[in-house]
């Protein structure tokens, strides 16, 4: 066995028999153990029969959600006698999955991605169309069968906020506005057109005026393509009054937007059309699971980009757009308005495979994989080979794998993908 220590590489040779003698590559030293207290992952290594097979056992998962987490510094010894040396590479891979799922790698994993992920208080899933029950007993089977599945939906969201994709408008609906000045004339369905000048008619949508231009804030609210969507960026476009003297531009002085679901499900007729402005406007309707900072917003006539510091997961597929503040009055009536143009919340809503549902005690993320379309190739198991390897790939070259010494094929087994093969520069290093 090869084991990594804090203080250097310790080699323990196998016990004298007919086995053949493995000589382990040249590895290098480990850097020395954090020195904000006790290191918070073990990395143990083992070498059998000409495969390096690497394990991480979290230990501490406030430590790893650490924004200064370094896996790379967190190596502790470990004691020979942990694995046998008899084992063969599956059952070592087998036990490596086995040790990742108890310690909620895969939700971890989604975690440092996408912090929103902690609202989720439990797991659903169904496998070729049939729910797979939660069983809340205390028979040991059970509670590793559910930590078997929610290892797999985890590990199928993580697929998801990995993958790379191209920012895309990912609104479908108008839920309804705050408030609007001449309904349906300037209805928030107008913000939906690319263009303000739609069949020869102004396409805009006008708040109520106020006579306080600090009064309550305006807002304007979506409903995105899929339940789960991660938003980076959303552009808003002032609008401008060419048919008023001066031209004004009817922005807010800040904007800010919140995200979430639903208490209860959406019904249509509950949403804004031409015969009705919406009932779900009011707050007491959702649960917010993210509140952007304020941004400032420009007195011009462009649409506008709001990016947000980090991409932020939508659970529920709401998203709230707050205007703050107003600044231009109106010269015939005195009041003050805001106008909008135009609204793209842009991101990558996520498959519709997985989605949420409220709860007594939070949000429930489900799992309901639909059936396999016959035009996608997929390997023996009904992966796409292509995806799982990207996203495989993404892992490694992150550095986070590298980091911690991690086996490519091992890799590719926890993540329940095809074999995954990559080059590397260290590849030449290869066990004899």
């Amino acid at each position: 066995m090869v084991l990594t220590s804090c203080s250097g590489w310790v080699r323990t040779p196998p016990p004298s028999s007919s086995r053949c003698s493995i000589t382990p590559p040249t590895l290098p030293a480990p850097p020395p153990s954090p020195a904000h207290g006790a290191p918070s992952s073990l990395a143990l290594l083992v070498a059998h029969s000409g495969i390096m097979i690497e394990l991480l056992v979290v230990r501490s998962s406030s430590n790893i959600l650490s924004p200064s987490f370094d896996a790379a510094q967190c190596v502790i010894p470990v004691s020979p006698h942990m694995i046998p040396y008899n084992l063969t590479s599956w059952t070592n891979a087998m036990f490596a999955s086995s040790t990742l799922i108890a310690n909620q790698f895969s939700k971890i994993l989604c975690l440092r991605v996408c912090p929103e992920v902690s609202n989720f208080t439990s797991i659903e899933a169904s496998s070729s169309g049939s729910d797979v029950k939660e069983d809340v007993g205390s028979s040991t089977a059970a509670e590793w069968e559910n930590q078997k599945r929610d290892h797999r939906v985890y590990m199928h969201l993580s697929h998801s906020l990995l993958s790379p994709y191209n920012s895309r408008n990912c609104i479908i609906r108008c839920i309804g506005a705050s408030s609007t000045d001449n309904f349906p004339e300037e209805t928030i369905e107008n913000t939906l057109e690319p263009i303000d000048h739609v069949e020869m008619s102004l396409s805009y949508w006008s708040s109520g005026g106020q006579r306080d231009p600090t009064c309550l804030p305006e807002c304007l609210i979506y409903m995105l393509h899929s339940d789960l969507c991660l938003i980076d960026e959303i552009k808003i476009q002032p609008f401008q009054a060419f048919f008023q003297y001066g031209a004004p531009i009817y922005s807010a002085q800040y904007v800010r937007f919140r995200m979430g679901y639903p208490k209860l499900p959406l019904r249509p007729e509950q949403l804004v059309s031409d015969e009705n402005e919406g009932q779900l406007n009011a707050d007491d309707n959702y649960t917010w699971t993210y509140a952007s900072p304020e941004f400032p917003m420009l007195q011009e006539n462009v649409a506008q980009s709001f990016k947000l510091p980090h991409a932020v997961l939508c659970i529920g597929g709401v998203v709230k757009i707050e205007l703050l503040g107003r600044i231009q009055k109106q010269a015939i009536d005195g009041l003050y308005y805001i106008c909008v143009s135009h609204v793209e919340i842009l991101g990558n809503p996520l498959p519709r495979e997985l989605w949420v549902a409220p709860c007594e005690n939070g949000v429930v993320l489900k799992y309901h994989p639909e059936p396999r379309r016959s035009n996608v190739r997929c390997s023996d198991d009904g992966r796409s080979p292509t995806n799982w390897h990207n996203f495989a790939t993404r892992i490694w070259q992150s550095g986070a794998g590298r980091g911690i010494g991690w086996n490519q094929a091992l890799l590719s087994r926890l993540l329940f993908g095809p074999p995954l093969q990559l080059l590397e520069e260290d590849d030449d290093d290869d066990i004899s």
